[in-house]
């Protein structure tokens, strides 16, 4: 361990973030009767640029008029390089005390969270407001993730990181065919066996950039969270997709469409197994301590301390998710 302590971002239950559509306010109420963990509210992509100041409008009394229970509502603001952004933040932030985050598109910079920081801090003095606003980034082009580990350090308010796959895609010109999908062309072909026959594997492509950006959020305290997978007619779909975030050490994942919600907390939800081993690890390791050991086997494999801090992660998710039903 470094001497350096990392502080922690604000701890919330991620596993399913729904995106919801500024622009279409009839979806608000079946979104806070979902099982999402965190609702986010478009102002960005998913509004035309005629519908914004309608959407911003029906935000604003969507998070003052409908209960939306313990979830974490976010907003995604438009970007840094549009006239509509600072309307975005000053019109919600100063009327709505129910927003717990802001969700900051294409951040390329560490000035850009800069930028959004400033205009909060301002609004949060003078309307005295006393929740203090979190950020989510999306990290979506290929100047994001060259700064990646800069950007996770640009603000006290950070929270948590999204991998906006389809956008990262454009910025670097790679081929894809389905949004947060892979593409068969990605592989490798084994060497001739006996008879000269070869196979041909398929590959993650965004592996690579998932990898680095997950590092950079578990190096200084933040949640990486898994981006969109765009054809919502394909669970199968996924759920592979999440299982590789979650396996990789994603906290959640976005779900473009309801029926992708429960698919993500099923994902990033600890099973029963899982809780009932890290159990059996923190009593072993309760048991060694006793006898004055550092480290013991369970089910013939070896327990430490780092085995320890992976158990007491895994079972705190679990309480965490316990106490939000």
């Amino acid at each position: 361990m470094s001497f350096f302590a990392v502080e922690q971002s604000t701890p919330r239950l991620h596993r399913s973030e729904l995106a919801v559509p500024g622009s279409n306010p009839a979806m608000f109420e079946k979104a806070a009767a979902s099982a999402a963990d965190v609702i986010f509210l478009d102002l960005e992509d998913a509004v035309a640029p005629d519908d914004k100041e309608q959407a911003r409008k029906n935000i604003l009394q969507g998070l003052n008029e409908i209960d939306w229970g313990t979830k974490t509502m976010e907003l995604r603001i438009n970007g840094l390089d549009t006239h509509y952004m600072y309307r975005d933040v000053v019109d919600i932030v100063e009327n709505c005390p129910r927003l717990d985050m802001i969700l900051i598109p294409k951040v390329g910079v560490p000035q850009d969270v800069y930028a959004v920081d400033m205009l909060v801090t301002q609004i949060e003095a003078a309307k005295k407001r006393t929740k203090k606003i979190g950020f989510g980034i999306l990290i979506e082009t290929a100047l994001g993730m060259a700064n990646v580990e800069a950007i996770a350090t640009s603000s006290k308010r950070l929270e948590a990181m999204s991998f906006g796959v389809a956008d990262y895609a454009a910025s670097t010109r790679a081929r894809t065919t389905v949004i947060g999908g892979v593409n068969p062309d990605y592989g490798v072909l084994s060497d001739k066996d006996a008879d000269g026959n070869r196979s041909f594997y398929w590959g993650d492509q965004w592996h690579a950039a998932q990898t680095r950006m997950m590092v950079a959020c578990r190096a200084y305290g933040l949640r990486p969270i898994d981006g969109p997978f765009g054809d919502f007619g394909d669970p199968d779909g996924f759920t592979a997709a999440a299982k590789r975030a979650a396996v990789l050490g994603y906290e959640g994942k976005w779900a473009i469409h309801p029926s992708q919600v429960e698919l993500a907390n099923a994902v990033f939800t600890p099973s029963d197994a899982e809780v009932t081993k890290a159990r059996r690890i923190l009593a072993a390791m309760d048991e060694a301590a006793k006898a004055g050991k550092g480290a013991v086997s369970l089910d013939g494999r070896l327990i430490d301390i780092a085995s320890i801090r992976m158990a007491e992660a895994l079972l705190a998710k679990a309480a965490s998710i316990s106490n939000s039903k």
